[in-house]
């Protein structure tokens, strides 16, 4: 053999020998980054089994992407080497996006974000935390747990609720719930909640409707409370921050999720239906530019919310404080993409009631484009929606209803009634899918955790399932209705919401009541019977059923009152037991609703 090849050989055989070094470093190095992470998972329904097989208890962060605590616990609590540790050897440790998962964000939104729950391996709570825990408090924690798993003082008894055969709240409930909402009431510093400051839209809804009763103090507090929001809506970009801290308006926390967006879209509509001032109405177009500038997609769907943060875990108090280009110069908060059905009902039904009060079309034609896109790519066969393109879990109560009720908006808005219909099957999947012993649970059971109904979630069937019983004449939905009822009148459940029981009061309102009816008769390409129509869509009240009738559809769904076909286009205006005479222009239409 040559010497050559022999030098061949041995300068092969070191650099093997180097490679070989290189990819023993690099394992190790991973291996050991390794050893210093948290190994995340998703939740499974197999866990506690697992969890009983390695003798571990199972830990849950739950959080969204647009939480500031959410970041810090990530970069910091989790990033803690005595954390790190006593989660690898004793914990088994799931992290779920709040968003993605209603089941689990409604059975814990009490808990903050970020929430913390540990479980035992048979699936029973031991600790629930709400919000941001430093490291050494989180150490101490999860090491007590392991030295005694008894449940601790943040784990009470369920109460056990049971509903009566009564749906509905009594005379002594009504004025004691009421009385609630005015003690509660921050006159100092305006609207309700002491720690957090926020918009309450059931809450706007109910001082609005006792506004249009004559009553001042309601009034007042709504108004007051719609001004000292706007201290949360972004100068620059129009969206507005989900809530302030320290008990003011002054201290935002910047994250906008999209049912802030929505429900302040409708509430500034609405006020500005009753109160007519125009500064409720440009509020309102402001937080819907927000939507198609930042959380529009280009098919016309709506994203779910964008980050409080610039840089995660970092206040971004000081980036909002610049103006339009100084932002973009530095970049943009992170967007989540993440296309719900829940999401797209809240925006939707805020876009459709936008543009029937503004009388604009492009709000309504926005709404319409979403909801031809959320029929398309999310509506299951049996009239339900998935909640993402790939559910993780689910069905979940809450995609299904809020696309139903922005339907029956959008059949209000249009007198298509090709959108009743969808209401109708979304109210259907509703009934049989999610009807529990005790009013709608927001899923099925979630492996060994027992569904539950949650509160917001079946004050919103009743109203929908109510109003579309009003619209269609099925019954069905009227039982629906009912059966909601009967969980939210429970003591209990009552007593549980602090001062947030506005929607309760709504909604047994609503189903003690007959809407304000207006119909409008006339053939869909007359001039008059439109502007008939859209005066209708106009009037200050938020219960409400608007319909046009031309006779070339046939009868209405709910052909409850007979009106008679006139030479001329006009409006009915229908109570409890009779009808006005018919009204022949948009100018006294109004005239006539006020005084009913």
């Amino acid at each position: 053999m040559s010497s050559q090849a022999s030098m061949s050989r041995t300068v092969n055989r070191r650099g093997w020998l180097k490679l070989s070094a290189l990819f023993l470093a690099l394992f190790f190095c991973f291996k050991l980054e390794g050893a210093n992470e948290i190994p995340w998972r998703p939740w499974s329904d197999s866990i506690f089994n697992e969890a009983r097989q390695q003798g571990r208890f199972v830990l849950l962060d739950l959080g969204t992407g647009w939480c500031h605590w959410c970041h810090v616990m990530e970069e910091v609590t989790y990033a803690d080497p005595a954390v790190v540790d006593l989660i690898r050897s004793h914990y088994l440790a799931i992290r779920v996006d709040a968003d993605s998962r209603p089941d689990l964000a409604n059975r814990y939104e009490d808990y903050g974000w970020p929430a913390t729950i540990v479980f035992n391996s048979d699936g029973s709570e031991i600790v629930k935390r709400q919000g941001y825990i430093p490291p050494k408090p989180m150490a101490s924690m999860l090491q007590a747990i392991i030295d005694d798993p008894s449940p601790g003082p943040s784990i009470l008894p369920e109460p056990k609720l049971s509903s009566s055969d009564q749906p509905f709240l009594s005379d002594l409930a009504i004025d004691r719930l009421r009385q609630r909402l005015i003690d509660s009431y921050d006159s100092k510093n305006k609207g309700w909640g002491t720690v957090q400051k926020f918009l309450n839209w059931d809450t706007i809804e109910y001082c609005l409707f006792y506004s249009m009763s004559g009553d001042t103090d309601f009034a007042r507090m709504g108004r007051e409370t719609l001004t000292a929001q706007l201290n949360l809506i972004d100068p620059i970009w129009g969206g507005v921050c989900q809530y302030s801290t320290d008990g003011d308006w002054e201290h935002p926390h910047f994250e906008k999720i999209m049912q802030m967006q929505a429900e302040n879209i409708r509430a500034y509509a609405e006020a500005y239906a009753v109160w007519g001032d125009p500064v409720y109405l440009n509020t309102a177009a402001k937080i819907y530019g927000y939507l198609k500038s930042f959380l529009m997609s280009s098919d016309g769907t709506f994203y779910a919310s964008q980050d409080a943060d610039l840089t995660p875990s970092e206040h971004s108090a000081d980036y909002f404080r610049l103006g339009n280009s100084e932002r973009r110069k530095l970049g943009i908060p992170r967007v989540d993409k993440h296309v719900y059905s829940r999401e797209n009902g809240w925006a939707i039904n805020a876009l459709a009631v936008l543009g029937a009060i503004s009388g604009e079309r492009q709000p309504l034609q926005d709404a319409i484009r979403a909801a031809n896109w959320v029929v398309e790519h999310r509506r299951m066969p049996a009239g339900g929606f998935q909640h993402d393109d790939i559910d993780k879990a689910g069905p979940y109560l809450a995609d299904t209803l809020y696309m139903g009720r922005a339907f029956l908006t959008l059949y209000m808005a249009t007198a298509d009634r090709s959108w009743l219909r969808q209401a109708e099957d979304a109210g259907n999947y509703v009934d049989q899918q999610f009807k529990g012993e005790l009013g709608y649970l927001t899923s099925a059971s979630i492996g060994t955790l027992k569904a539950k109904p949650q509160i917001d979630e079946n004050v919103d069937v009743a109203r929908f399932a109510n109003l579309l019983e009003k619209y269609s004449g099925i019954a069905t939905y009227g039982t629906m209705a009912k059966h909601a009822m009967r969980f939210l009148s429970i003591p209990a459940v009552v007593d549980e919401r602090g001062f947030l029981v506005a929607g309760i009061l709504l909604a047994n309102h609503e189903l003690t009541t007959s809407p304000l009816h207006v119909t409008v008769v006339g053939p869909k390409t007359d001039t008059i019977a439109s502007s008939l129509f859209q005066a209708a869509l106009k009037l200050p009240a938020f219960y409400k059923r608007v319909e046009w009738w031309d006779s070339q559809d046939g009868a209405l769904p709910n052909a409850d009152v007979e009106y008679p076909v006139l030479d001329n286009a006009a409006a009915f205006i229908c109570g409890e037991h009779s009808c006005s005479p018919p009204v022949f222009s948009a100018e006294k239409l109004a005239m006539v609703a006020g005084k009913r």
